[in-house]
């Protein structure tokens, strides 16, 4: 049974825009993730078939904007070695970002994640979560 997570991006690193056009195949090797407890979370607990939302962080406003599937589990990534990487495959964009603040008044995601621990570039969340998200979103599979 899939697993689902938010995956943090600063978008003037690496948007969901970029991960759709990444290669012509909209799959990349997700080597943003530098905190110990995430990269326990890569490498321990998220599998092929995982859905992934991709939450543009650092930026205005601060929203999911987009969802993929992780094609690969982890593996060593290739530019470091001690980090790992899963691969990722774009799958959906939000006809209407969903943004951190429409997320906290939506009582259903109050026990969120990402509300208590926003540092956390990789966070998991539940099948609910995604499908409220989803659907608040006006999710759109990519053509």
């Amino acid at each position: 049974m899939p697993r689902y997570w938010l995956f943090k991006s600063n978008p003037s690193t690496f948007s969901f825009d970029d991960l759709v056009n990444h290669k012509k195949t909209g799959i990349t090797d997700w080597n943003l993730v530098r905190n110990s407890e995430a990269q326990g979370r890569l490498r321990d607990q998220i599998e092929r078939g995982d859905g992934v939302l991709i939450y543009h962080s650092s930026t205005n406003p601060l929203a999911v904007v987009g969802t993929a599937v992780v094609v690969r589990e982890a593996y060593p990534d290739p530019d470091d070695p001690k980090w790992s990487v899963v691969d990722i495959r774009a799958w959906e964009r939000l006809s209407q970002p969903v943004t951190l603040e429409s997320i906290r008044v939506t009582p259903t995601l109050a026990g969120m994640e990402l509300l208590h621990r926003d540092q956390l570039s990789v966070q998991s969340i539940s099948v609910h979560e995604w499908r409220i998200i989803r659907e608040m979103g006006c999710a759109e599979p990519l053509s």
